[in-house]
């Protein structure tokens, strides 16, 4: 499964909107343009106006005026045709940067499973490649395109002024253009979505085996991912060779194409010029608009090529914005914290049900402890509870309110999986709340106990920490998720094994920490150690995806059922055995 793709309309209508939001600028782009195309028709006329003047015997100072009309248009012409540049470079890199910022947001509010399906490659190469693919159109062919496009359209046009016969002799050529262009664009343009595609695939096994390279390393699978990451490479190169021997036999096409159009307009004109319908300077005018033409329309049809990736590069972009996500901004608040799992179930790939029927509920300020071996549901049920996942039947919600519908910042998730944001400490919390100021961090620290060794960093909170940065301990990394957990300040918290990673010697003082950080508030915890599940309001014991017991920890453990056997053994001291067994 991978994300959509845009078809060709939606791309399009995509475009209008942005251009209608941006008419202003859109216009102004557009007059320079052509501006600069019709500056540079008026020399052609001028010199057809000079070889009249010569057959009829005028002397030397002819030439003044016409040379000073072919300076002035040249000097207007290339002021224009920088500003048209310019303008339309600027105006695309706007576009581009709303659409790369539109593209990362609706990413960032997809559900977790989406990407999981899709792949975190497909992705990257959206965010990366393609955006590159369409700033190297922006930048490079959109200027030229937009340009001879004008110039082509401005050309015809004043070919059909000297006489519409030899206009209509021009035309010639723009069937046979048109003919070129239906030919090449049915088979080109599935072939570049299949180039992004290729590259797509390529970028989602580079990932995986970068993610999992210590896996890799442990199983010796080196030669196995690099025959993978070498297969979809030769894949990619083979349709790249394809679009090129098409785009060669396009070129042949073009060529017949101007070959007949001049053709066309010589034999036109000396018929004419026999006639005495039009003189040999209009003849050579029209003939010179003709020929200067070949580079324009060449350049307009032979970056059909870079503007088709850049098509299908904006198609998969465009798609990821059609795709269905909540509003931040939008949501119903919720008459209490209370939180609800009402006959929720779940499935991942559609076929095994990981959860069955489970209803819970979490009062307000209750602190609710899911446990349970490995696969049993655990996870799964957090996940939803947060809102990451959807439930295939059932609901998740709080206060009554539906869990997708909330306000952001109402249900918040801490997992094993913290991520350190490179930068200065501080900033790193304030991913929380941007508006917080130092001593807003300071008491969070102080809530969750991090305090004292954030002081003692090189630079206290400016202290530069993740990639590149001082690194820190797993068991600090989870502090601070703990610490932007209090900057949020959100009514439901949901810890998924949030003090698993930290060893057993940083265990206890994150155990700590999070009741710290969770206290008053509404809390499901996915317990990784007992000692989370016998300080919790009541357990919650799961088994192959359905609640098998229910109770506060003496009641469970006097029951002597599933969650006194966990107990028992874990204060028999074999907790390897333990948290194998819980996951």
């Amino acid at each position: 499964m991978t994300l959509p793709i845009a078809t060709a309309r939606e791309s399009r209508a995509w475009l209008r909107a942005e251009l209608r939001g941006r008419r202003a600028e859109a216009t102004g782009t557009l007059l320079a343009g052509v501006l600069a195309a019709a500056a540079s028709i008026v020399p052609v006329y001028a010199l057809g106006l000079l070889v009249d003047r010569v057959r009829a015997g005028a002397g030397a100072p002819a030439i003044v005026p016409v040379a000073i009309v072919i300076v002035v248009a040249a000097l207007v012409g290339g002021a224009a045709m920088g500003m048209s540049t310019y303008l339309i470079g600027r105006l695309g890199a706007r576009m581009l940067a709303d659409l790369r910022e539109s593209t990362v947001a609706t990413a960032l509010r997809l559900p977790a499973l989406v990407l999981d399906r899709a792949g975190r490659g497909d992705l990257l190469s959206r965010a990366g490649a393609d955006i590159a693919a369409i700033g190297k159109a922006v930048s490079d062919v959109l200027p030229q395109v937009i340009s001879a496009f004008l110039l082509a359209v401005l050309s015809l046009a004043a070919m059909a002024g000297i006489d519409w016969r030899l206009g209509l002799a021009g035309a010639v050529a723009v069937p046979l253009y048109v003919i070129a262009l239906r030919w090449y664009l049915p088979r080109s343009a599935p072939r570049y979505a299949q180039e992004r595609a290729a590259v797509a695939e390529r970028s989602q096994l580079l990932v995986e085996s970068m993610q999992g390279l210590r896996t890799v390393h442990a199983y010796r699978l080196e030669d196995r991912h690099l025959g993978a990451i070498d297969g979809a490479s030769a894949r990619a190169r083979d349709i790249s060779v394809d679009v090129f021997t098409l785009f060669t036999r396009f070129v042949g096409r073009v060529n017949r194409a101007e070959f007949a159009g001049l053709a066309a307009i010589l034999v036109v004109g000396f018929l004419l010029v026999r006639d005495g319908s039009v003189s040999v300077g209009e003849t050579s005018a029209a003939a010179l608009l003709f020929h200067r033409l070949f580079n324009p329309v060449s350049t307009l049809l032979f970056t059909f090529d870079e503007v088709q990736a850049a098509g299908a590069s904006l198609g998969r972009l465009v798609g990821v914005l059609r795709m269905s996500t909540p509003d931040p901004a939008a949501g119903r608040a919720p008459a209490d914290a209370a939180l609800t799992l009402d006959r929720v179930s779940f499935s991942y790939d559609g076929v095994t049900p990981v959860l069955h029927d489970v209803s819970l509920r979490v009062e307000v300020g209750e602190r609710v402890a899911l446990v349970g071996s490995t696969g049993a549901g655990k996870t799964t049920a957090a996940s939803i509870a947060a809102g990451i996942l959807r439930p295939g039947g059932g609901e998740a919600r709080v206060g009554g309110v539906p869990v997708r519908d909330l306000p952001a910042r109402t249900v918040a998730l801490v997992s094993q999986e913290t991520h350190v944001f490179a930068g200065p400490l501080v900033e790193d919390l304030r991913l929380a709340r941007p508006g917080a100021d130092p001593a807003d961090a300071e008491a969070a620290l102080e809530t969750v106990g991090a305090l004292g060794w954030v002081r003692a960093l090189p630079d206290g909170l400016d202290t530069v920490v993740g990639e590149g940065g001082h690194e820190l301990t797993a068991a600090q990394a989870q502090h601070l998720a703990l610490a932007r957990l209090v900057l949020l300040d959100p009514a439901v918290v949901v810890l998924d094994e949030a003090t698993a990673e930290a060893g057993s010697s940083g265990a206890r003082v994150l155990e700590e920490a999070a009741a710290a950080a969770t206290r008053g508030r509404t809390t499901l915890v996915v317990a990784h150690r007992l000692t989370q599940a016998a300080s919790a309001d009541r357990v919650i014991v799961l088994e192959h995806g359905s609640i098998v017991e229910s109770g506060t920890h003496a009641e469970l453990v006097a029951a002597g059922g599933r969650y006194a056997a966990l107990w028992s053994a874990w204060e028999s001291r074999a907790p390897t055995t333990v948290q194998r067994r819980l996951g």
